[in-house]
């Protein structure tokens, strides 16, 4: 018997680069699409371009929730209502986008106890240094990475003219291996997250 979708865990896939003509837009939708086909989540894609967080301006730790802005007070509620995170992210300069690391440093206890994949891409690395950067990142955030993930080297090659992307069946089969592990975790995490702090 299928649930209904109301019933099913929340993942919040964040495209994490704001730069125009980025790839990070159709790998994200690609990615999005084929989690909407895995079946075993409510979706909600964030793109970064267009949730416009401006730099960091909140006057006291998040970790307190004392929030004082609507955007962050927004990004807040988005985020706890998320059981599980995909972050899509490009390599800059061996690193990952100062946009997405704005994101994550708004919030503090929102994101703990939550599984989190990584969708990368790059060159000849695939994005994986600037994964392994935010492995120290959400580490530090009580977030649990999953080890599967989709690594996308050279990624020209995958996209169509049209600027869709046209996978390989590594990708498809990496994709679905991570959902499956973020499923399994979010169930596991559950307790966790429901006896969190708010503040």
């Amino acid at each position: 018997m299928t649930e209904p979708a109301e019933a099913l865990p929340r993942l919040m896939i964040i495209i994490g680069s704001t730069r125009p003509g980025r790839a990070g837009l159709p790998i994200g939708t690609w990615f999005a699409e084929r989690a909407r086909a895995h079946g075993g989540f409510q979706l909600d894609v964030v793109d970064l371009a267009e949730l416009g967080l401006p730099f960091l301006d909140e006057p006291h730790h998040p970790r307190l929730h004392e929030y004082e802005n609507d955007h962050t007070r927004e990004w807040s509620e988005r985020v706890s209502r998320a059981d599980a995170i995909v972050i899509v992210t490009a390599e800059y300069n061996y690193g990952y986008p100062a946009p997405l690391k704005n994101a994550i440093d708004y919030l503090h206890n929102e994101w703990f106890d939550k599984p989190v994949g990584f969708v990368s891409y790059g060159g000849v690395s695939a994005g994986t240094r600037a994964v392994q950067q935010l492995k120290q990142v959400v580490g530090s955030l009580r977030m649990v990475p999953v080890t599967d993930s989709v690594n996308i080297p050279f990624f020209p090659q995958f996209l169509r003219p049209d600027g869709s992307v046209e996978p390989n069946e590594v990708m498809v089969q990496s994709a679905d291996a991570m959902l499956d592990e973020l499923l399994r975790l979010e169930k596991a995490l559950r307790a966790a997250r429901a006896n969190r702090p708010v503040a």
